[in-house]
């Protein structure tokens, strides 16, 4: 079911608060969803959001905790994942974002605070294959995107998929991480098309 529990961003931009919503639980639609544990698909994930929806959050239900300029929603999206909200001084600007961090790990939230803030300290934007992908995943409609079932290969099972339009045979179904680059491309908002890759270290 694509375990990644790596740090990650799932989100270019800055999320208005339809899209936060809609991004808290990207994976709704997995098979089985009541029975496995979602914890390994979420914890790792991050977007940006804007401070009124930081502010909006905040209110909502008392925080399990506040550690300076973060807090923990008290509501477990699963396991021992739950959001957590993060203001951070990027380059001389205050910044909001959202990210899904275990709590059964006590370095989780300070690694994520450290990542957020190294990748968005980048000099030049830039964007992953990887981040392509999840912000392709996180921007297409429920209808449009699903996870591989019974009728796909035994590998594939429970991996992601995507509709694709365009093709000599029409729309077909394509697993996610098997997206050419002109596909990633086209399924792209024009702004982040022709962004670089980062050059590696």
């Amino acid at each position: 079911m694509n375990p990644s529990p790596a740090i990650r961003k799932v989100f270019q931009g800055v999320a208005s608060r339809q899209q936060m919503f809609r991004m808290f639980d990207r994976h709704a639609q997995r098979p089985n969803r009541w029975e496995g544990d979602a914890s390994p698909l979420c914890a790792g994930e991050w977007f940006e959001i804007t401070e009124v929806e930081h502010d909006y959050m905040f209110e909502i239900l008392p925080p399990l905790w506040i550690r300076g300029a973060m807090f923990a929603m008290r509501e477990y999206l699963a396991g021992s994942v739950t959001s957590v909200f993060f203001a951070l001084r990027i380059d001389g600007d205050i910044r909001h974002f959202h990210g899904y961090c275990d709590l059964s790990d006590g370095q989780a939230v300070e690694r994520m605070r450290v990542a957020i803030i190294e990748r968005e300290s980048r000099p030049v934007r830039a964007m992953t294959r990887e981040e392509r992908l999840e912000h392709i995943w996180s921007i297409t409609a429920d209808d449009y995107r699903g996870y591989a079932g019974d009728r796909w290969p035994e590998a594939a099972c429970g991996k992601r998929t995507i509709l694709l339009y365009g093709s000599k045979t029409g729309s077909m179904l394509k697993l996610l991480d098997d997206l050419t680059d002109d596909e990633i491309a086209g399924k792209l908002p024009v702004q982040l098309r022709h962004l670089p890759s980062p050059i590696a270290a």
